[in-house]
């Protein structure tokens, strides 16, 4: 298994954890426990200035905004796609892909930004989008 600390290809983490004696980074911040996202679903947590939404998807989390760019509904409202590997808008049916935040289907025309995440004894955390923290 990889070691979810290191900045994933889209924005998710495996199932594993990331044990006490794990490099320690402070830019990431818990959002809650991983037993709230049950496999399938999605949830949204409030942080500092944004509400980030969680999908869980065989056994990988992905961390995203949870603001539709379309018109600002919230995407942990929504369903995951036909094949589970992009979230649907709720409002009017925007598909924002959940490794990567792009629209594959609108009327949104701008990504969602997507978050580092990872699972650090059995709490999700996630990083912030830039470099000056939260």
């Amino acid at each position: 298994m990889r070691d979810v600390t290191e900045e994933p290809k889209g924005a998710r983490a495996t199932g594993g954890s990331v044990g006490e004696d794990a490099r320690v980074d402070e830019s990431f911040r818990r959002v809650g426990s991983r037993a709230e996202v049950p496999e399938g679903e999605l949830r949204s947590f409030d942080l500092p200035g944004l509400r980030v939404a969680i999908a869980h998807v065989e056994n990988e989390l992905y961390a995203f905004g949870d603001e539709c760019t379309h018109e600002g509904c919230s995407l942990a409202e929504g369903t995951l796609g036909e094949r589970e590997d992009t979230v649907v808008c709720p409002c009017h049916g925007s598909e924002f892909d959940l490794a990567t935040g792009e629209p594959v289907e609108g009327p949104a025309i701008d990504p969602v930004p997507v978050f580092a995440v990872r699972v650090t004894d059995e709490w999700i955390e996630v990083r912030p989008p830039s470099e000056r923290g939260w």
